[in-house]
């Protein structure tokens, strides 16, 4: 297993620059997440990844080398776009995409019959693929990604079109694919569905790295906590906005206060000086989610 690494990558497409300078470093046999939004450098960084796209300059290696197609093929790529063949069925369809990767017969069609299995697809192995929902379109989109266990596995947006009850499937399936030594790279505007499944994450945006690190390294570079207290009380809300440094979060979808606060305060005597101010019935410290480091780090805070 490969350690990949990129080194200030950079793409543009004419006068539109798409990646201006992008790194980072994904140990083997673990799971990356890559976030940024709509037009950030993603899918490009992705496809410099794969040997798809050339960097204008930079370096992307894996395993010290650069990709070259003997090292392309055994990687795994899941776009975001739609791939399949819609008349061709599920079996079929993954069990070829296998071969194009060089899985042999009748193993191809084992390994189809696994991931069909997996991701619980049985009921529609002999349909069409263009019969099916989306979200059974992107499973099986997964498992053509996947049979050839690849070493290095790219999935852009995997979770799109899926239920939580298929989410949570592959979930499952990513988690073993990571056990068995699979590196997994992610990008995917739910940061609810992978941030506790990813080790490390980068942020992009504008063709840049805003931030990374693990989600406790992240965590430590942020400047501010939240906390949340019930009741909404006037005598409540002087004690917290005479905290230096605090500052109220809007109310939307709040039936709380929720005032960000440094991170090095005192919550305990914070604490003390609330309960001695009227009835506290809920008071809740919370570190920042993924979405809220994620906001920050592209500048898209409240």
């Amino acid at each position: 297993m490969g350690t990949l690494v990129l080194s200030n990558v950079a793409r543009s497409f004419g006068d539109v620059v798409a990646v201006r300078d992008v790194s980072f470093t994904v140990p083997p046999g673990t799971t990356f997440g890559l976030l940024g939004p709509n037009g950030a450098g993603k899918t490009t960084t992705m496809r410099m990844i794969l040997g798809i796209l050339i960097p204008d300059r930079g370096v992307v290696s894996w395993d010290g080398a650069a990709v070259t197609l003997p090292v392309r093929r055994r990687f795994g790529y899941l776009p975001e776009e739609r791939g399949l063949y819609g008349k061709l069925k599920v079996r079929d369809q993954i069990s070829y995409f296998g071969r194009l990767h060089g899985v042999p017969a009748p193993e191809d069609t084992r390994r189809a019959d696994a991931w069909i299995e997996r991701l619980g697809l049985g009921e529609y192995a002999n349909r069409r693929c263009g019969e099916l929902s989306k979200g059974n379109q992107q499973k099986v989109q997964i498992a053509c990604a996947a049979l050839h266990e690849p070493e290095l596995l790219v999935l852009d947006e995997p979770f799109s079109g899926l239920d939580p009850v298929n989410a949570e499937t592959l979930h499952s399936a990513l988690r073993t694919l990571r056990d068995a030594g699979t590196t997994l790279i992610l990008s995917s505007h739910q940061m609810w569905q992978i941030e506790d499944l990813c080790e490390s994450f980068c942020v992009i945006a504008d063709g840049t790295v805003r931030a990374s690190g693990t989600l406790t390294e992240l965590r430590a570079a942020w400047p501010t906590r939240i906390v949340e207290v019930e009741p909404v009380a006037a005598p409540l809300r002087s004690v917290l906005e005479a905290m230096p440094g605090a500052r109220r979060l809007p109310d939307a979808d709040r039936p709380t206060l929720a005032y960000e606060i440094p991170a090095d305060a005192d919550t305990a005597a914070l604490l003390r000086r609330l309960v001695a101010a009227g009835d506290v019935t809920r008071f809740e410290r919370v570190d920042p989610s993924l979405r809220d480091i994620y906001l920050r780090a592209i500048g898209a805070a409240a």
